[in-house]
């Protein structure tokens, strides 16, 4: 198979008995399990916007649902739980804080705050981070992520300086999130741009495989496309791109 999947398998023989839940665009991440009821609670996959959860218990599913509009506009999920796993510690988080952690009560649906992780940073005053995609020369769809200064969007924003920012690994990705070197940059007036070129991880086999002996080629290639899909649509000054990054962002930074 090309995603990654969550399967039933006999250890004896290794034969796969029942594929349990597969996404046909991202590897599955994680599950949940429930130590006291011993049973699988759900599966996740690291989407463009968010975790995808897949659910086959229907009391952790309403859980959930009940939990949902009032985290609206975060990513949440359960830090840890007692033995009983009905009191939790939520965090929560977005684009735009560094999150928080409350206590939930699941069986009188209480929420109680425990602590902020930076209270000192204003969310109101950060930069949101854009999920965007764009094709590259031979094809190939890239996801990524672009963070303007606080007040533009992808609609209006024109001409603005670039600072392009490819994640280390390779084997590894970009997730839409609060990331304090992007809002340093933001807030300073630059548009930061991050992609999952090929060789990135989470979206399958093929997609991670299409990066082997890649590096300063294919890869770079993908880099090098999306920062001229910005200059196509006017967001990007292209006289004023800058590239820098850390381990394979490294390199990626010497070979742009």
């Amino acid at each position: 198979r090309d995603t990654a999947a969550l399967v039933l398998m006999d250890p004896r023989t290794c034969q796969e008995l029942e594929v349990l839940f597969e996404h046909p665009h991202y590897d599955v991440a994680s599950i949940s399990y429930s130590e006291r009821r011993q049973k699988l609670l759900s599966a996740c996959c690291v989407g463009h916007k968010g975790v995808i959860r897949h659910y086959f218990d229907a009391e952790e599913e309403a859980i959930r649902a009940r939990l949902t509009p009032r985290f609206a506009g975060y990513e949440f999920g359960t830090a840890d739980w007692d033995r009983s796993e009905r009191k939790r510690l939520i965090y929560s988080a977005n684009d735009r804080t560094r999150g928080r952690y409350t206590f939930y009560d699941a069986d009188t649906d209480r929420l109680e705050p425990v602590a902020e992780l930076a209270p000192w940073l204003d969310e109101r005053a950060m930069a949101a981070m854009h999920p965007v995609t764009y094709t590259t020369r031979d094809g190939l769809t890239i996801e990524a992520y672009l963070t303007l200064p606080a007040g533009l969007t992808p609609d209006t924003a024109r001409r603005v300086p670039v600072v392009v920012h490819p994640h280390g690994g390779p084997w590894a990705r970009d997730t839409w999130g609060y990331n304090p070197e992007v809002q340093f940059l933001a807030n300073r007036g630059y548009a930061v741009f991050q992609m999952n070129f090929r060789a990135s991880t989470g979206y399958g086999r093929r997609f991670n495989e299409a990066g082997f002996k890649q590096w300063g080629r294919a890869m770079q290639d993908d880099i090098t496309d999306g920062v001229r899909w910005l200059v196509g649509k006017g967001i990007a000054d292209p006289t004023r791109v800058a590239i820098y990054g850390a381990s394979y962002g490294g390199y990626a930074a010497l070979a742009g």
